[in-house]
């Protein structure tokens, strides 16, 4: 089965289906054992994890594959990757699709943003117009041809234009052949039921921390007809809070005693990325014949 496939059934099992973030391979493999049924990489988290950067855009394709290719050579929970406004042209969103399917990703979601794109969040964007942003989504739905990849339109229209244009855009995606939209930044509930009630396919919910949208619980979003509830940054936040009083705290008392209590155990750390089963086959190997006999 493709990667598209498990993120379809994963869809289908689980109403709404919760997608969390995993920067690397070590929290993909961390969310996988917590039981969620698909992931997702940021490009905010590809920017700033990997390369110390804002998410403006900077990061390349070739860098986003990279992490891609990291975390799907680990874990077979299907990843949703942020593919950002697809990396320029239609010749480039073409390679993005085929780079991410090539490298194991279960589908993107692509941005009607300009390419100089900002935080969803943020104050400033700037949107492509809707024909724009429809050709983007047909450009990367034949690119995948017959593959099952989930490609999901992403619309920041709602800062600029208010909900009715943002429905609109969702549906010139859908007739161009977006499988999910993903309004970014709605402010209540009521929007998106409203959003839901009126296209044919999933909505995404983007419920980050200190943004524009509520903290709203997947049982609400459920309700209103959500089927996709995206948490993209919480655990690299979590990671990040710590990481900045941990070494604080090191720095001033010269230990770590008082943070064991804050870490993951050895042995734990083990069992995510089954140490032991690594080193009982090296204990079990031949010793290395020497080269000079």
């Amino acid at each position: 089965m493709g990667a598209g496939e498990k993120f379809r059934e994963a869809l289908a099992a689980e109403q709404p289906l919760l997608l969390p973030g995993a920067i690397n391979p070590i929290m993909a493999m961390i969310a996988r054992d917590a039981g969620f049924r698909a992931l997702y990489l940021s490009g905010s988290g590809v920017a700033t994890a990997s390369y110390g950067l804002p998410d403006l855009g900077m990061t390349t394709l070739d860098e986003v594959v990279e992490d891609v290719r990291r975390i799907t050579r680990v874990v077979d929970t299907p990843l949703i990757v942020d593919a950002d406004t697809g990396f320029g042209s239609e010749l480039n969103i073409e390679r993005t699709i085929r780079e991410l399917i090539v490298n194991g990703a279960a589908g993107c979601h692509i941005e009607d943003q300009e390419g100089a794109k900002r935080c969803g969040h943020r104050p400033n964007k700037r949107i492509v117009p809707r024909e724009e942003m429809a050709q983007r989504i047909a450009t990367a739905s034949r690119a995948r041809g017959g593959d099952s990849f989930f490609l999901i339109a992403r619309t920041d229209a709602f800062a600029q234009e208010g909900l009715e244009k943002t429905i609109d855009r969702a549906k010139a995606c859908i007739d161009a052949g977006a499988d999910a939209i993903f309004p970014e930044a709605l402010t209540s509930l009521a929007d998106y039921e409203k959003l839901a009630g009126r296209i044919s396919v999933p909505v995404l919910a983007n419920i980050t921390e200190f943004g524009k949208t509520p903290l709203l619980t997947a049982e609400e979003l459920g309700g209103a007809g959500v089927r996709i509830v995206l948490y993209p940054l919480t655990i690299f936040r979590m990671l990040l809070a710590s990481a900045r009083d941990g070494y604080a705290a090191l720095r001033k008392k010269g230990t770590q005693r008082e943070l064991l209590s804050r870490m993951m155990t050895r042995e734990d750390y083990y069992k995510v990325i089954n140490y032991h089963e690594y080193e009982r086959r090296l204990d079990a190997a031949p010793p290395p014949r020497d080269k000079g006999a």
